[in-house]
This record gives C-alpha cells, sequence and structure tokens, in this order.
C-alpha cells in the first residue's frame, strides 16, 4: 500500500511539474446520544486545562476539554465509515483550527462556534447517539482523536489557517482567490481520486424563470447568448465570466445561484441553462474525500497534511511559539 501512495505522491508532483500532464476538470461530464458521563466535559472559567471555548447554538459559550470537542466534530463533519488516516487527518486539521480561533475576534473570548458555515461543525456524543449513529462511531472518531493527541500543524513555528472542506472535484484553490489573503500553505493542489464520490458531480437545469430571480434581472433574447466569455483559476475554478452581457466573479455567480463551488461550467438549452459543478464547498485546503481517496491508497495522515498544506510541519501543540 505505501508503494501506491508513493506513486501517487509522484504523479502529483508530475503533474504539477509538468502543466500538460494536468486534466482539465472544468468540462461537461464530469463546494466546518452518549450516556450523560461520556458528554464533553465543560469546566469553569478558572480551569485550567487543554481546552477551548466553545460557541454553542443557543449562544451559550462553554469551556470544554480540546481532545473531547474533537470527537464532536469528526462526527459533524467526516463520516467515520472513512478510513483512520483519513479521520486522523481530520482530528489533526480541526485540532489546529479551533485552536488558532482563540484569541481572535470572530466570537467573544475567541471562542469557536458550531455553526459550518462560520467556523467548524460539532455534535455532542449524547445528541448523536439519539439518532444520528452508533457507539462505533463515536469509538472510530475517539481513536482518530487518541491516535493524534496534541498534534497540530504549523507554519514558521505558527499554528496554520487549517481550512478544510467537503471535495475538490479535483483540485483544490488558491486562497487568495477565494479570501483575497495569500498564505503560501494553501495553494491549488491536485487532488485525484475523488472520482464517483459524493459531491465530486452535479449537473441542474435553471429555467429562465428562476434565473432571472436569482440574478435579480431579466434575461435577454435567447439563452445561447448568454454566455460570454470566461475566465479560469489555477485551481479550475471560474474566475470571472461574461453572462447575458453582464460581469460576474465566479464567487459571485456561485452565491447566487446556490452551486456546489466555482469550479462550474454552463451550458444554454431550450429555454435555461445547464450547470454542471465539480467539487463541494470553497476548495481551499484539506479536501476531505481527497483525503479519504489517499489513505484508500494507503497513505498515512502525516502524508495527506503535507500533500494539502505543502511546506508546513506537524508539531506537538504545547512546542508552538
Amino acid at each position: 500500500m505505501k508503494e501506491k501512495c508513493l506513486q501517487l505522491v509522484a504523479s502529483i508532483l508530475l503533474g504539477l511539474v509538468l502543466p500538460g500532464f494536468v486534466i482539465r476538470l472544468t468540462a461537461p461530464a464530469q463546494e466546518q446520544k452518549i450516556p450523560e458521563a461520556t458528554k464533553p466535559t465543560v469546566h469553569s472559567d478558572e480551569v485550567p486545562a487543554p481546552g477551548i471555548w466553545v460557541l454553542m447554538g443557543n449562544e451559550n459559550i462553554q469551556w470544554m476539554v480540546l481532545e473531547e470537542y474533537l470527537i464532536g466534530v469528526i462526527l459533524a463533519e467526516m463520516p467515520t465509515s472513512y478510513e483512520h488516516e483519513a479521520l486522523c487527518a481530520q482530528a489533526v486539521v480541526a485540532r489546529t483550527y479551533a485552536l488558532k480561533r482563540q484569541g481572535g475576534e470572530r466570537h467573544p473570548k475567541g471562542a469557536v462556534c458550531a455553526d459550518p458555515a462560520c467556523c467548524q461543525a460539532y455534535v455532542e456524543v449524547a445528541q448523536y447517539l439519539d439518532g444520528l449513529g452508533y457507539p462505533e462511531d463515536v469509538d472510530r472518531a475517539r481513536a482518530a482523536v487518541e491516535a493524534t493527541a496534541g498534534m497540530v500543524v504549523t507554519y514558521e513555528n505558527q499554528l496554520i489557517e487549517a481550512t478544510y472542506f467537503h471535495c475538490s472535484g479535483g483540485y483544490t484553490e488558491d486562497a487568495v482567490v477565494v479570501w483575497g489573503v495569500d498564505y503560501p500553505y494553501l495553494q491549488a493542489q491536485e487532488s485525484p481520486g475523488e472520482e464517483g464520490m459524493e459531491g465530486y458531480y452535479a449537473r441542474t437545469f435553471f429555467p429562465r424563470t428562476e434565473l432571472e430571480k436569482l440574478l435579480d434581472r431579466e434575461l435577454p433574447g435567447n439563452p445561447s447568448g448568454w454566455i460570454g466569455w470566461t475566465t479560469y483559476t489555477v485551481g479550475n475554478g471560474v474566475e470571472t465570466m461574461l453572462f447575458a452581457g453582464v460581469q460576474y466573479s465566479g464567487i459571485q455567480f456561485r452565491s447566487l445561484l446556490g452551486l456546489n463551488s466555482t469550479n462550474f461550467s454552463v451550458e444554454a438549452q431550450d429555454d435555461g441553462l445547464w450547470i454542471t459543478t465539480y467539487g463541494k464547498g470553497h476548495r481551499v485546503g484539506m479536501s476531505q474525500t481527497g483525503s479519504q481517496a489517499m489513505a484508500l491508497q494507503g497513505c498515512t495522515w502525516q502524508q495527506i497534511i503535507e500533500h494539502y498544506y505543502p511546506g508546513t510541519r506537524i508539531d506537538k501543540m504545547e512546542d508552538v511559539g
């Protein structure tokens, strides 16, 4: 299995060195219930435990033991049917993300919230076992947290912005394209092996009336005349496009139409538009389905992280400056 992983990494490197080897994926065909005794421990303000502040859905901020909190993150963020190494990579990335948020200004006390649209998802284990999953799922999540206890991802001895998402559609994206801020370790990377996984491909028809409602404008003439020029990012996403005489960014068009990702193509038909998307999410950082694909090829969680965050290190959190 290690040989397969090395072959996979070699093919990725070859694709980076020889751009002709990288296949475009934008053409049609194809985006953070257990018993009461096992609930995450909550402490008072004075407890100097290795933990974090978590903003719950009821606006209540709680202090939680970090490693217990991470079990709830994995249960909410990644299928526990994934390989152990993929779950371990998720644990390290989620730990890094949560600690990076502490001391920030996004929420009071630098808390990390449980809303995946803002920070990263979290579910209490008791709630999870009350109809969402099974004890063996909790065991798999806990095993990943324990196997990576205290490990974080750093760059120049600082915690990284450990962003992640569901599926890349074959290629991740530069952070600067999505958020306007450049990070040396959040650069577009090939993410092979996701084909056939949930979120890789979607094709949706938008009739004229729906498009006009979503874009808040009247669309002129025949749909065949709506599609103008398009420019693309290094991560195969739509950078800018001319649609029905108006220029949109790929991020703006995705948001207006509720598309899975900015890696999409458009095709006029009848009195509407077919839109094909690849990937699901912002596509910056680690692809969760990509981590599963690498794990299935025999890659370790360390190799997964090194691939999606190039130039970073894996350190113990107490050693981080």
